[in-house]
């Protein structure tokens, strides 16, 4: 049966096709300013934005990522053109003038109040995203892509995508993974019969251990590095390999894993299992997350269709 609303929308998609205009965009510009911040460690911000199309974002799962641009090197705030071609307007500034661009997690989306809250991790000023956030001031102007709700199909940009059946769930990852992790476990507070989840968290600071929302059927480990591991990344790889409850170990396959040279491209499988018992979502720095994969995968045996493991960051390099 077809709703009153996507009859609405799919009618004025015809009309627009009639007239020559181009389909609703999966993704599209918004123009926001700084409303609130606030601290929720000696590591870790909100930022709560505003802007007056903030109503139209749209997020699809607790991992939804969307693509945030700074003032440029010359102090100019960004301000690319909301249509098909912002990156070729991007790349044709001149390079003092291009906004960076840095990639998030929507940590709440209001549409009603049209806020949207992003999580920092602050890490001084030595780079574009961090150095802004640090010294932000409510009322300065970003701009963010994020999904467009006028748009009527998947526009992608999620990896949480648990198979269907799961009864045991493995969560790993940084303080950049943090804010998807924390919308995770309240997506899994909410269900009515939640799977056994363990999740493992780490973060630089025994002050960063955040008050987060989960179930009783979930086990949160925190893991800040000045009380564990302090190379950043290994106290994820000692979570999942010695800590962490995994299925019993099968003969691997006869195939090895192939190595994926993590100078050069990012790590970023998805799981595609439509139905598994276990389901691990991995994310954090590049190299330690290759580790967990090689262990989980050429070691413990497991299904690689029921792994999610992505670099978020390579320790040395930038990703936009």
């Amino acid at each position: 049966m077809t709703s009153a609303s996507s009859l609405t929308r799919a009618v004025g998609r015809g009309l627009r096709k009639l007239a020559g205009a181009q389909p609703e965009r999966a993704y599209r510009l918004f123009d926001v300013t700084l409303k609130q911040r606030i601290q929720l460690s000696p590591s870790l911000s909100r930022l709560v934005f505003t802007g007056p199309d903030v109503a139209r974002m749209h997020t699809l799962a607790a991992d939804q990522r969307v693509k945030l641009f700074f003032p440029a090197t010359d102090g100019s705030p960004p301000e690319l053109p909301n249509d098909l071609h912002w990156n070729e307007a991007r790349r044709a500034l001149a390079e003092a003038s291009r906004p960076p661009m840095r990639t998030y997690t929507i940590r709440a989306l209001r549409r009603e109040q049209a806020e949207v809250d992003i999580d920092f991790v602050l890490h001084g000023v030595n780079g574009p995203a961090s150095a802004w956030a640090t010294h932000a001031r409510t009322g300065d102007r970003l701009q963010i892509l994020a999904p467009n709700l006028d748009f009527a199909g998947d526009p992608g940009g999620y990896e949480w995508n648990p198979p269907a059946g799961v009864r045991n769930i493995l969560l790993v990852g940084d303080e950049t993974a943090l804010p998807a992790i924390a919308g995770i476990l309240e997506t899994l507070a909410g269900q009515d019969d939640p799977p056994q989840v363990e999740a493992y968290v780490e973060v630089p600071l025994q002050q960063d251990c955040l008050a987060l929302r989960c179930n009783a059927s979930t086990t949160l480990h925190w893991l800040p590095r000045d009380q564990h591991q302090p190379i950043q990344g290994q106290a994820m790889v000692h979570a999942v390999t010695q800590l962490a409850t995994l299925p019993a170990r099968r003969p691997p396959a006869d195939t090895r894993l192939e190595e994926v040279d993590i100078d050069q491209q990012i790590l970023w499988e998805r799981a595609s299992a439509s139905h598994q018992s276990f389901y691990a979502w991995v994310a954090g720095e590049s190299a330690a997350v290759m580790q967990i994969r090689r262990f989980l995968i050429n070691e413990q045996g497991l299904d690689r269709n029921a792994l999610t493991l992505m670099g978020y960051w390579r320790a040395g390099r930038t990703f936009e």
